[in-house]
């Protein structure tokens, strides 16, 4: 990676500092110092040989085949749209990126280019998941207007809403999502002719709104066109984040729930919607904000080497070098809690020196939740990997009730990933060298199970040790089954190998994706099953676990979705046959990898 020539000595080591709490002067300061390092950055990078090009936004309106298109809805979009323009433009300048914003296609009146659709079909055909027909059914107008849609960033207004406006009423059915990257995306969006930027302000009237109530008129179109604005980041590829509690000074960020505060501050019921300064660095390198296609089609690939993960008292501090093609401009850090999805996640940015180096951190962690912390380094052609869940730099934390952080589940991963990525790259004489200098302790055991391939061949009934102990996985299963991929024993059947689950890593398991049926023959040789479920990391299913023993059930668990364990301790006294089951839920076996943990038969009741 070329070294940098950066401004200053002083701005040079502000590098090396990540404020996650911008709240005073001297902290905002350092955020702007960041910004402004990274804009250097991305002007040197576009001065050498630049590639300028205009792009725009293109905007679609579609109807069904049985309605027109709502009222005055070039002129009202044009307004909606310019106001968006307006907000990227401000937030955008805030951090310095002067007159960075998304580009609008407008033609000689000034009001916004439409590319008109009218759907094969009548209103009832189509509803919210109706995206991906109703853009097959522009793409023929868009190729004839000479876009191609792969390559452009798209908004499809649909007109799938209902609005009566003698009873002040309003309900709709429309596809409301979006996704993208600094490449092309889609964002399907509703217009409804009572939505209008100058209507923002209003307090009066109330109307009814069919998923909100009762609302002001101004808030219906808060939380709609605020919905645009929002949709329009996931199709430029931003991912989603709350604020940070020093953060809402601002009001809320844009792609946490932001959408539903976008203009509150013009009616004065709040500080509004802002753009958090991770997302600020992401559209800076985008080719609608910098007005450059520069590598646009350019491969992008990160390393990131001497990766240090650590807690300071109630926060997290990451650091390590990181390298790439293109260059690197900044690195954006995720803290996304269990459970929520990625829309409770918090952000903290770094900019790299000259060398590469960068250092973060935050404690703006929830207390007694576990969490996962992704790094996405930031390519200045506009790469990143986009969505929350694709970024190989990803490691998991817990955090305790009394909010500390706990980050030994990064050491255990950190001291087996050559270990891994050897038995990956299928060097087993490797791997067994790294395991015997890994001294006594957790990760060696687990790299003894990693390393160790051969199956088993004795069921739990022909167990004769001396212990009254044994883990499960070190007997044969009378019969196994899963719902996708082969059985699998002490890993998980990918690349990342490691039995991890709920920011823990296990030692012994069982993969088990639903559904998935493992038989043991116990033979009425043991007295009590220990275990724990979960699903695998990474990954998010929802999974019922379920123990039979002799045809009756045993123990249930509740429904266990990512980031959640349950953990079990029953009696299996007179049980011959023992069958574990993971059951798919409501939601299908879409990513339901389930994991049976460390589970162990002793030969003891248990203890009340």
């Amino acid at each position: 990676m070329k070294k940098f020539v950066l401004f200053s000595n002083l701005l040079c080591l502000s590098l090396l500092v990540a404020a996650s709490h911008p709240a005073s002067a001297d902290e905002a300061d350092v955020e702007l110092q960041k910004a402004a390092v990274a804009r250097s950055l991305l002007e040197q990078y576009q001065g050498e040989q630049p590639e300028l090009e205009k792009r725009y936004l293109h905007m679609v309106c579609w109807t069904p085949s049985d309605r027109e298109f709502p009222k005055d809805d070039q002129a009202r979009l044009t307004r909606i749209m310019k106001h968006i323009q307006s907000f990227y433009r401000r937030e955008m300048k805030r951090f310095g990126f002067a007159e960075h914003t998304i580009g609008l296609q407008l033609d000689e009146a000034n009001q916004l280019v439409i590319h008109r659709v009218r759907g094969a079909h009548a209103t009832e055909h189509y509803g919210m998941p109706s995206g991906n027909e109703i853009r097959r059914e522009c793409l023929p107008v868009l190729q004839q207007a000479g876009i191609d849609a792969k390559n452009e960033t798209i908004v499809i207004m649909c007109n799938l809403a209902t609005w009566d406006p003698e009873k002040l009423q309003f309900a709709h059915q429309s596809p409301y999502y979006a996704s993208g990257s600094f490449r092309s995306g889609t964002a399907w969006q509703l217009d409804s002719p009572e939505l209008d930027s100058e209507n923002l302000k209003r307090t009066e009237p109330i109307i009814r709104d069919q998923q909100y109530g009762r609302i002001s008129l101004g808030k219906h179109n808060s939380i709609f066109i605020g919905g645009v604005t929002h949709e329009l980041g996931h199709a430029l590829g931003l991912p989603h984040c709350r604020q940070r509690p020093d953060e809402q000074i601002r009001g809320t960020a844009l792609m946490g729930s932001g959408n539903r505060t976008y203009g509150d501050e013009l009616r004065g019921e709040g500080r509004g919607s802002f753009l958090t300064l991770a997302h600020a660095l992401r559209l800076a390198s985008h080719p609608q904000f910098s007005g450059s296609v520069k590598g646009m089609r350019d491969a992008a690939k990160a390393t990131i080497s001497d990766l240090s993960i650590v807690t300071a008292g109630k926060a997290i501090q990451i650091s390590g070098t990181v390298q790439g093609s293109p260059p690197i401009y900044a690195v954006v850090a995720y803290f996304d809690p269990v459970g929520g999805s990625d829309y409770d996640a918090t952000t903290a940015t770094a900019v790299p020196d000259a060398d590469g180096r960068f250092r973060l951190s935050s404690d703006a962690l929830v207390a007694g939740k576990a969490g996962e912390l992704r790094l996405f380094p930031l390519h200045a052609n506009g790469s990143a990997a986009q969505q929350m869940s694709r970024t190989r730099f990803r490691y998991a934390y817990d955090v305790a009730d009394d909010g500390t952080p706990d980050v030994s589940t990064f050491a255990i991963r950190a001291s087996l990933q050559p270990l891994v990525e050897a038995l990956s790259g299928g060097k087993v004489v490797l791997a067994r060298k790294l395991a015997a200098d890994l001294g006594p302790g957790k990760a060696a055991v687990i790299a003894k199970n990693l390393i160790e391939t051969n199956l088993p061949t004795l069921a739990p009934s022909e167990f004769d040790g001396e212990s009254d102990t044994a883990f499960l996985t070190q007997f044969a299963p009378k019969s196994a089954s899963v719902g996708w991929g082969r059985p699998a024993y002490n890993r998980v059947p990918d690349a990342s190998l490691l039995l991890e689950s709920a920011g823990e890593i296990f030692a012994t398991g069982i993969y088990a994706h639903a559904p998935s049926t493992h038989l043991y023959d116990l033979g009425n040789q043991w007295k009590t099953l220990k275990g724990t479920v979960g699903l695998a990391a990474g990954h998010n299913g929802t999974v019922q676990f379920e123990i039979v023993g002799d045809e009756k059930s045993l123990w249930r668990s509740k429904v266990i979705s990512a980031g959640q364990t349950e953990t079990f301790q029953i009696t299996v006294d007179d049980i011959a046959q023992l069958k574990l089951q993971t059951n798919p839920t409501s939601d299908g076996p879409g990513a339901d990898w389930g994991l049976w943990l460390d589970l162990s038969l002793h030969r003891t009741s248990i203890t009340k």
